[in-house]
């Protein structure tokens, strides 16, 4: 498997290509600063399929079982998604555009502010090296490279592809149905960015996951709209009265109290409290 994901790893770095040197700030494309809301639906990872099981996640026999166990707590009303919390979701999902993202352009890096859970994703599009072993540092989003190209040949870069990677933090899903990637969170995420040709206002994004629990790289096509205006602030957690206890979702209301969020849902679990209070008698 290690060998046969090396392999992958090298064929798709081939075909996006490897930057090999700062990108000249006068050729930065113009039109794609500013705002960029969802355009693809975030109910599944790959838009053109339908949600759930219409998906066919190419998962390996492992974590086939892994995602089927996740639906059955879904059906049980336990919760399996970090995001229900306001967890962060990390790469690739967070590309999924659940709230809209701002393009800010440096020099030596591109900057997506993304009104989420992830808030920051810098790409680095100045050649710089990948970090060391003893210097990676997890993170949700993972460390990432980009490189400038210009497809049509008029002196304008049209074109950022990415290559993301260095050990990320989980656990991480696709997407809401509990789609799961590796628990070893080596996943390496290539993407090609670009705004449709017809359409300026629509700016697309091929992603590619190549990840343990996936049998052949994943790629999938997801596109994003033009804002307006810059994005409001999003803060999941400002009035985040969710709360997960057992597995099961609650909600508080205004004074504090815990309410169901499903019909028929059993009251939160008393466990520490029923062995407190039976200590406390003796």
């Amino acid at each position: 498997m290690r060998c046969g994901f090396s392999i992958a790893v090298a064929a798709i770095s081939a075909l996006f290509g490897q930057p090999t040197h700062a990108q000249d700030a006068k050729k930065l494309p113009t039109g794609w600063e500013g705002g960029w809301g969802r355009g693809s639906p975030v109910g599944s990872w790959d838009p053109s399929k339908p949600p759930g099981l219409g998906q066919a996640p190419p998962l390996t026999d492992e974590y086939r079982a892994v995602y089927e166990a996740n639906r059955a707590k879904s059906k049980a009303g336990l919760e399996y998604d970090p995001k229900a919390t306001c967890g962060p979701t990390g790469m690739p999902r967070i590309m999924a555009m659940y709230e809209p993202m701002e393009i800010v352009f440096k020099p030596n890096t591109v900057y997506m502010l993304l009104e989420a859970t992830d808030p920051v994703r810098r790409i680095y599009t100045d050649g710089r090296d990948w970090p060391k072993q003893d210097d990676i540092v997890p993170s949700f989003v993972g460390f990432s490279k980009g490189t400038w190209s210009d497809s049509k040949g008029d002196g304008q870069y049209d074109t950022l592809e990415i290559e993301t990677r260095d050990i990320l933090k989980g656990p991480r899903l696709y997407d809401g149905s509990g789609i799961p990637l590796a628990a070893d969170n080596e996943t390496v995420v290539k993407e090609k960015i670009y705004l449709d040709k017809d359409n300026p206002n629509i700016m697309r994004n091929e992603i590619t996951t190549i990840d343990h629990a996936l049998t052949r790289p994943w790629t999938v096509s997801r596109f994003y709209k033009r804002e307006p205006s810059p994005p409001q602030e999003f803060v999941c957690t400002e009035d985040n009265r969710w709360m997960v206890i057992a597995g099961r979702v609650y909600m508080t209301d205004e004074d504090g109290y815990f309410m169901p969020t499903t019909k028929d849902q059993p009251p939160p679990d008393q466990k520490y409290f029923d062995k407190y209070f039976k200590q406390a008698k003796k």
